[in-house]
């Protein structure tokens, strides 16, 4: 009954856009299922925080959402980069529930509990305040973070954030997220989207608050625990 996290799968039994390409990333979807397999059991729950799926549409990641339903655990999945298959609430339940993937749930302006923790989140954003976009982007991110903690912190249970974006990296720091985080005293999330070398910028705590990067590469294709 424990909770887990790993992100950006990179899934593509569909779109042929293998990780194997990169350095590191050898028979990659062959060790993530041998690793979960040794340590996930069905009353587990893992987090995948981003960059599930290479598709292009629900339709075309079926059969990336067919593997991580024949994964052992109940699984979480929220919005990465790369997550062009992403849909509205109501299409991706619809997608889930018309293809009986029963184990999984959508992370999406909601918590979802666990025995222990509530799961919260979003996938957040990196911002250096150059342009409009962006500014419009971190405040619905925000938003979304927000909407989540709340719902989180209406259950009796601890929240456990979930971003895809780190909110700091290297000497890069989006204040805007952090602020979300701060107010409601969050003291640890988990991130993914770095990957290789980029590891080395990576930022373990900041102003208090603990971050843990569960992209697949760096945790050697193993979920990470979480509690």
């Amino acid at each position: 009954m424990s909770l887990y996290a790993l992100s950006d799968l990179h899934l593509s039994f569909s779109d042929n856009k293998s990780m194997e390409i990169f350095r590191g990333w050898d028979n990659y979807i062959e060790r993530i299922e041998k690793n979960w397999r040794h340590l996930i059991t069905e009353d587990d729950t893992v987090v995948i925080n981003g960059d599930v799926s290479w598709a292009l549409s629900l339709e075309g990641a079926v059969r990336d959402f067919a593997f991580i339903e024949g994964l052992p655990g109940k699984k979480i999945i929220s919005k990465g980069n790369h997550d062009y298959w992403w849909n509205t609430m109501s299409k991706m339940k619809k997608f889930l529930e018309e293809n009986n993937f029963s184990s999984i749930s959508i992370l999406h302006n909601n918590c979802i509990e666990t025995e222990k923790f509530a799961v919260c989140g979003t996938r957040g954003w990196v911002y250096d305040g150059s342009g409009e976009f962006d500014e419009k982007v971190i405040a619905r991110e925000c938003a979304r973070l927000e909407t989540s903690i709340k719902a989180a912190q209406q259950t009796e249970l601890m929240p456990a954030v979930f971003l895809h974006y780190p909110p700091v990296y290297g000497e890069e720091v989006c204040s805007e997220i952090l602020s979300v985080l701060k107010m409601h005293n969050i003291e640890q999330i988990y991130y993914g989207h770095i990957h290789g070398a980029g590891r080395n910028q990576s930022v373990s705590e900041y102003d208090g608050i603990k971050m843990r990067l569960v992209s697949c590469d760096c945790v050697d294709f193993t979920p990470v625990f979480v509690g």
